[in-house]
């Protein structure tokens, strides 16, 4: 039962992060602040990714070098975000 309540305490904050970045995005911020609306965008997606890695994806609770590995990809996926951001302007 302790699973269930962790998997939909979690459910709930990306809910909410999701619910953020929509906010954000339609409140007009990006054409008035784009960078900064790009940067909370970035930073929330990016716990967003973390957060369903490890306990959707259950690498919490493996080695480390599986870890490793995915982080690699999430910094991979971050760079070529954000050369995909430089390129629209």
């Amino acid at each position: 039962m302790t699973r269930t309540k962790l998997y939909v305490g979690i459910y709930v904050v990306l809910f909410a992060f999701a619910t953020v970045q929509a906010l954000v995005e339609f409140a007009g911020f990006l054409e008035s602040a784009y960078w900064e609306a790009f940067a909370a965008i970035m930073v929330l997606s990016a716990i967003k990714a973390v957060l369903v890695a490890a306990y959707y994806q259950h690498l919490r609770w493996e080695p480390r070098s599986v870890s490793y590995l995915v982080a690699g990809g999430l910094v991979a996926a971050t760079a070529l975000t954000g050369a995909a951001a430089f390129s629209i302007l």
